[in-house]
């Protein structure tokens, strides 16, 4: 029997239009994706972006609003899971203070599972650089190609 995997992403964007960006490498691949992961059993879906983001990044934030979430069906790449998945624009309310990187896939160390981010500018995202579908759907919708009113950070709103 299938089963769902529910997942929980935060755009953080800072002033100056950048958005920052999780390249990683696990399960012997290497893929670029939103800060954020996997809700644990029990829990709900502000306190488990909050959880990410403390364990991701060292940093506390606010949620700011729903963003998007999974319309269409998305097997994982993983298992064999049905993954849902919940964005949410977010702000840093304590310092951002993690090593930011300017190359993708530029891990510290080595191992099995390596992370490092990155901070990308809206008009210079593509969706050819994030495998996963549903990052590819919130790619389009931050860039503009596609448009849901009323639902873009309040820096992106357009007229």
């Amino acid at each position: 029997m299938g089963y769902f995997n529910v997942r929980v992403y935060g755009l953080l964007i800072d002033s100056g239009n950048n958005i920052l960006i999780s390249d990683e490498q696990e399960y012997g691949m290497r893929f670029t994706k939103f800060p954020g992961g996997g809700l644990e059993l029990g829990e709900g879906l502000i306190d488990g972006l909050k959880r990410e983001f403390m364990e991701e990044c060292n940093v506390e934030i606010e949620v700011s609003k729903h963003f998007y979430t999974t319309d269409f069906y998305v097997k994982s790449a993983f298992n064999d899971s049905q993954v849902i998945s919940v964005y949410y624009s977010v702000k840093n309310i304590t310092p951002l203070n993690l090593t930011v990187k300017t190359k993708v896939f530029d891990f510290d160390g080595e191992g099995d599972v390596l992370q490092s981010f990155r901070w990308v500018n809206i008009t210079d995202l593509k969706e050819e650089d994030f495998p996963f579908a549903t990052d590819k759907q919130v790619v389009k919708l931050l860039t503009g190609k596609i448009g849901l009113p009323g639902i873009l950070p309040d820096n992106r709103q357009k007229s």
